[in-house]
């Protein structure tokens, strides 16, 4: 059973955490993250006339190219400098602030519910399938993406393995559920069947994340993300220096020309609303 005082505050943290990103998270990631953008708006069937909604819409990146595929498109996101953000961005969208595990719209309003990425930060992620599916008319389609393992994406796993190696995990951070818990295909596929989906489909989509020099790894993780920076922060000055240096170190093996390339794949799963 999940304490709710848990769930409160990994929230909050969550919050907190994005409001202080708007800039520098869409800098940081939009050119690795909307690697997926197509094969996510693909599974979830989003084409012109289809209402859809974007969940943890962020910069708005997806809702853009819904909007581009002719689809009537809302971008949600739960941090209002974000979807300030996303506003800046795509004018001409409508992008409202709400909550993932509360849609604020009826019942059936939707063709289609998307959410790149975004499940991964989320207190409770199968109340808000639940409610993707409260809002998605009969037959309507859900889609997400969600990391592989840091087996396959290879700088959660340069970055983790230096924690292990330098530094500690027991830090006093929210308890949140597994980062990874989503890269099991099995598990993508038990939690939309019991939010009430059918014939649930889950796919790998290869993404490739192109740095411009080995030590932008560690300073993207320290200063652009949310659970990932909270952790380094946590640790000792000089764990810290150990596991910058080691993560460059391994960056640096992923050289391609000028640059430097880390595979990092996404896990697309979808299904379908009865």
């Amino acid at each position: 059973m999940v304490d709710p005082a848990d769930v409160d505050a990994f929230r909050a943290f969550e919050r907190r955490g994005w409001e202080a990103l708007p800039g520098r998270y869409a800098a940081a990631f939009a050119a690795l993250t909307s690697q997926a953008v197509d094969a996510l708006l693909d599974a979830a069937d989003v084409r012109r006339g289809r209402d859809v909604l974007d969940v943890a819409t962020g910069p708005g990146h997806v809702a853009a190219a819904a909007r581009d595929r002719g689809a009537r498109v809302i971008g949600l996101d739960f941090a209002p400098s974000m979807v300030a953000e996303a506003r800046r961005a795509h004018p001409g969208i409508e992008f409202r602030e709400g909550d993932a595990e509360a849609l604020p719209f009826p019942d059936a309003s939707f063709h289609a519910v998307v959410n790149n990425f975004g499940l991964l930060h989320l207190g409770r992620p199968e109340r808000a399938l639940t409610e993707a599916s409260r809002v998605l008319r009969p037959g309507g389609r859900v889609a997400f993406t969600t990391w592989a393992g840091p087996d396959e994406a290879v700088a959660f796993g340069i970055v983790h393995a230096a924690i292990d190696r330098y530094g500690r995990r027991d830090v006093p951070l929210p308890v949140g559920p597994p980062f990874f818990r989503f890269s099991d295909p099995e598990e993508c596929r038990r939690v939309l069947r019991a939010a009430g989906f059918v014939e649930p489909e889950v796919a790998r989509v290869p993404q490739t994340w192109r740095l411009p020099a080995a030590e932008t790894l560690y300073e993207i993780m320290a200063e652009s993300t949310v659970r990932t920076a909270a952790l380094l922060r946590a640790q000792t000055a000089e764990a810290r220096e150990a596991i910058r240096t080691a993560v460059g170190a391994a960056a640096s093996r992923h050289r391609r020309g000028a640059g430097i390339e880390l595979p990092m794949p996404a896990v697309l799963a979808s299904a379908r609303k009865p």
